[in-house]
């Protein structure tokens, strides 16, 4: 798949079939993602995948702040993909000092590149993806044993295969987004 066909078809797919993602396409997803760039190449996102049944239940249960539309990703889903940045490095100096006045933004954005990256490289293998923005963090990394004072969970992925694609939502127009000044 060519990189703009990837990238303009690609869309968030909240609806699965019961098709098993298999490990090797889950890690062939990971290496693909681990191409996206990041702070002075400081490579904080890591990646836990949860298809274990019941461990998607607790998480649906207790960390979905009891917003409906997520828990019903995550117990439909068939991998759940958190994904996690480590704290305190992109943006920083070695000495801990903020290198930018952005300060620790840089560790999200970083993480938002990442995920996408992970979205991409599995809408390439005709995996379906979400990002889920609504969850607790404390309650996932309680459930998922991760400690917060060295990582954060940056983002939840809901993925799984789909039957079907929708239709893309309307896009603002180039003179809308494009500002050049000569």
């Amino acid at each position: 798949m060519e990189a703009v066909e990837c990238i303009k078809g690609r869309r968030s797919i909240r609806d699965y079939t019961g098709r098993d993602i298999t490990r090797e396409t889950l890690e062939e997803i990971v290496e693909t993602a681990s191409y996206a760039p990041s702070w002075k190449n400081s490579q904080t996102v890591s990646y836990i995948a949860v298809k274990n049944s019941e461990i998607k239940e607790r998480i649906a249960r207790e960390g979905m702040m009891s917003f409906v539309p997520n828990q019903h990703r995550v117990l439909e889903c068939n991998t759940l993909m958190a994904v996690l940045t480590e704290n305190g490095i992109s943006g920083y100096n070695a000495d801990g000092s903020a290198t930018t006045t952005k300060g620790s933004h840089w560790q999200s954005f970083d993480a938002g590149i990442a995920a996408e990256a992970l979205c991409l490289a599995a809408h390439a293998l005709n995996v379906g993806s979400v990002i889920l923005g609504i969850y607790d963090e404390a309650a996932v990394a309680g459930i998922l044993n991760t400690d917060l004072k060295r990582y954060s969970i940056s983002a939840l992925i809901a993925m799984g295969y789909s039957d079907s694609r929708p239709r893309a939502p309307g896009r603002k127009s180039v003179p809308e987004l494009l500002t050049v000044r000569e």
